[in-house]
């Protein structure tokens, strides 16, 4: 029974203007309000948004497909090109692919070797011939059979030379897809949080004595402390430079105004696959949810329906795991398992690929793998040579397409209960958090994901001295995931089948921390430990650390809400609204300089003369002291003066290490994590060389000391720079904007993606703004290229349309029906 809400009469103008577009609707086929149409319709309003609607599954992934491959046919058909192992034989095998989060981590020969692998194997064949709940569920098939009716449809009618974007236009491989192509796709996406890690490893392990691709002697190895402080490190890096998220979700006690709220702040990347796109989607009596996916996914999977917003943020559970077998010296693929020797199974796996002279040749490669999974022989930059022993990964996604049937219920749920029931009952989040908020005045917070079967007790049996190492201690970095490694001499030390998960392997979700709270809860890529610092949670190791440093910006994040439920915060009243959940967003506000900034200016003015002895060079820094003494806002806005001198320096005094590493007088207390560390020793000669060398690379720069971070942090979109606020995810900062080179060019690599901030109250639609941070297409001829851009670079949002009365009075109002 469809729950029927009273919802506020119109003014009589407004009831006169809206009857007005209601019969011009009607002429053009599409639907009146309420009604589900006879054909596929597609409304479009402002920036480009596509408000989806039909009568069934099938209809609605037939519009999701039409309008985002309007809007991404070429980001679209290079994934495809991807997953079917192609890339080679039309791009070249020296290329670089971004089968991961990141961007072109591995050669595309080794990507086209790693899904071939796959596809051989035929992996996502036999998962979508599985029943629900590890199979697609129903409604999930029928509207990927659409998506691929509405993709193709919209390729037939422009034709592959007449694409306007040309990154593609009238390229070879751009084709029509199957069916196959999208949960392929999908199924790369659910297993990306492993491919950056060991999808090199993989394709190029080879015995002693030969080599896959890279003939030569293996490295000396290293002792179990080594090579556990150097996965960790490497994984430390990996994290800090790849996909984060902020959520936050505050209940009736923290709410001016309404019954709840969300803010949704994904950071992810800016190119290529992993882009979000915003869209509603409507089976009126079914459904009806808008936010925004990745792309090709004919769903919502960050967004809000009538009754529940939820995001995700990505999670501290590493989504694989190693096991170390020992090998036998004459026989180097034979391993040993509970006294007895088994041979790893070896795979011939072959590519075409293009010549540098035009034609095509084809690469064999033979990949091994053990009854645990593939043998890898490094981890990132690590090498874990195969001599005395060899490593195999399990990656705990790779059955995974459970992930589809999670998104298509959490689009349909109408509170947080059935939010929590979605996630036990699939299992198929992959490394990602969960927080939502509903209609009812609940905030929760759910780390139930598909994460590896290792309880303390099983890790403690079963890790080698490395694994001891790089499992047990306190990680250098406070979000780097655990990761096992295993003896695998012995058969127990497997993931076994717990009877309460969903699939062998998977820890019992009910043993993965939620909590459920009226005032708020969130996450910043920390572990589970302090969604609330009221309720700390405790959960099994795999699933992250507990009374361990948080990061600077989940300090912020929490002490934001604090501050403004108990209306501490300089802001008028007590509890969050929209207007003040935006601007404190916006604000771009520095946790780390509000810890640093006045040791550091302090620092500064100390110094006889203004100088500093830095490597043998002697740096006048008197400049510097008035500029970050004058940064009184401590904000990364486009204005901000004193912001980028900064954010330089806050990076040279880190080098590579953590926050709590850093000279503070008062240490990380675990009583008191979101306040601790504190206190920087303005005497300390990390914190004056630093400083000096910051001055020294501006001045070699030719960049102001005084520079505003709109000199410095811009876009370019077809000619026009436009500048970004925001900063890296070590500055504190809620808005992350990670800048890079992006084929040759500075560009942002990730952050603040589909940003997106909802309120309840007890009846009426739901109130929403976002923004998408890079517009909804990536194709520079289109009219919605780089306008939701320019929005974002002033700090400003899109008023959501979500009842088909809001959608109607849209003036940018564009009806496309799928005859």
């Amino acid at each position: 029974m469809v729950r029927r809400r009273v919802r506020a009469r119109l003014p009589v103008v407004a009831t006169a203007a809206v009857a007005a577009v209601m019969s011009t609707l009607a002429a053009t086929g599409a639907p009146a309000p309420g009604q589900a149409p006879d054909k596929p319709t597609i409304r479009y309003t402002e920036y480009g948004i596509p408000h989806i609607i039909a009568s069934d599954w099938a209809g609605l992934g037939t519009g999701y497909g039409y309008a985002a491959a309007k809007d991404n046919i070429c980001t679209l058909a290079d994934t495809y090109l991807m997953v079917n192992a192609q890339r080679s034989r039309y791009l070249g095998p020296d290329g670089r692919a971004s089968p991961g989060e990141h961007q072109n981590t591995t050669t595309n020969l080794n990507s086209d070797i790693h899904f071939q692998r796959m596809n051989d194997n035929r992996v996502v064949e036999r998962l979508i011939d599985l029943p629900a709940p590890n199979g697609p569920e129903p409604e999930v098939k029928e509207a990927i059979r659409g998506y691929v009716q509405g993709y193709n449809r919209y390729l037939a009618e422009t034709g592959v030379d007449h694409i306007t974007d040309p990154a593609c236009r009238g390229k070879a491989w751009v084709r029509p897809i199957t069916e196959l192509d999208v949960y392929r796709h999908a199924h790369a996406e659910i297993i990306m949080g492993t491919a950056d890690v060991l999808l090199d490893g993989q394709v190029n392990a080879a015995p002693p004595g030969a080599s896959a691709a890279d003939p030569g002697a293996a490295p000396p190895a290293s002792s179990a402390a080594e090579t556990a402080s150097k996965i960790r490190d490497a994984m430390a890096v990996s994290r800090q430079q790849s996909m984060g998220s902020n959520a936050l979700a505050v209940g009736s006690q923290g709410v001016s105004g309404g019954t709840s709220m969300l803010l949704a702040n994904p950071h992810f990347p800016w190119q290529g696959k992993n882009r979000m796109w915003q869209s509603q989607l409507t089976i009126p009596g079914r459904i009806n949810v808008s936010g925004a996916s990745l792309l090709g996914f004919p769903a919502v999977n960050i967004g809000h329906n009538d009754d529940v917003a939820w995001s995700h943020t990505v999670a501290t559970v590493a989504p694989f795991g190693l096991f170390d077998v020992q090998v036998d010296p004459l026989r180097p693929t034979n391993y040993l398992v509970d006294g007895a020797w088994e041979t790893m199974t070896s795979q011939q796996v072959g590519v075409d690929v293009l010549n540098a002279d035009g034609s095509i040749g084809r690469v064999n490669r033979t990949l091994w793998a053990t009854r645990y999974g593939p043998i890898t022989t490094q981890v990132l930059t690590v090498p874990l040579p195969w001599v005395v022993s060899a490593h195999a990964v399990r990656d705990v996604n790779m059955d995974n397409l459970r992930a589809l049937n999670t998104w298509f219920r959490l689009d349909q749920a109408k509170d947080v209960d059935e939010v929590v029931n979605t996630l036990e009952t699939t299992q198929g989040v992959p490394f990602f958090n969960t927080v939502a908020s509903d209609r009812k005045g609940n905030a929760l917070y759910a780390d139930i994901q598909a994460t590896p079967n290792i309880t303390d007790e099983h890790a403690q049996s079963c890790l080698t001295l490395t694994g001891q190492a790089l499992f047990n201690q306190v990680l250098r970095l406070p979000n780097v995931p655990p990761v096992s490694i295993f003896d695998g001499k012995r058969s127990a030390c497997d993931w076994p089948a717990d009877p309460n998960a969903v699939a062998p392997g998977l820890l019992d979700p009910h043993r993965q921390p939620r909590l459920i709270r009226k005032d708020f809860v969130g996450n910043a890529n920390d572990s589970a430990w302090l969604a609330n610092p009221e309720q700390p949670l405790s959960f099994p190791r795999v699933m992250g650390d507990t009374a361990a440093p948080r990061s600077l910006r989940t300090q912020e994040l929490i002490l934001t809400a604090q501050k403004r439920i108990n209306g501490t915060d300089g802001l008028p009243g007590r509890g969050f609204t929209p207007e003040n959940m935006r601007q404190l967003l916006f604000a771009d506000n520095s946790r780390a300089a509000d810890l640093a900034l006045d040791a550091t200016v302090a620092m500064c003015r100390a110094q006889p003369f203004g100088l500093i002895l830095v490597d043998g060079q002697l740096v006048n820094v008197s400049e510097a002291c008035p500029i970050l003494a004058g940064w009184k806002s401590h904000d990364f806005t486009a204005d901000s003066r004193g912001s980028w001198l900064f954010e330089n320096y806050w990076y040279a005094l880190l080098g590579g290490q953590s926050v709590e590493k850093l000279p503070w007088r008062t240490p990380f207390d675990p009583d008191d994590p979101v306040h601790t560390p504190n206190s920087l020793d303005s005497g300390s000669s990390a914190v004056r060389d630093a400083f000096g060398r910051t001055v020294i690379a501006f001045r070699s720069a030719g960049i102001p000391l005084n520079a505003a971070l709109s000199d410095v942090q811009k876009v370019t979109r077809n000619g026009e720079q436009i500048p970004i606020h925001g900063a890296v995810h070590e500055l504190g900062v809620l808005n992350v904007v990670t800048p890079g080179s992006v084929d040759g060019k500075m560009d942002i690599t990730f952050g603040s993606s589909f940003v997106q901030q909802v309120r309840f109250t007890a009846d009426g639609p739901p109130q929403a703004s976002s923004v998408l941070a890079y517009s909804q297409s990536a194709n520079p001829n289109s009219p919605h290229y780089a306008d939701q851009t320019k929005l974002f670079s002033a700090g400003q949002w899109v008023t959501e349309r979500f009842t088909e009365e809001q959608i109607a009075a849209s003036p940018a109002l564009e009806v496309k029906v799928l005859n």
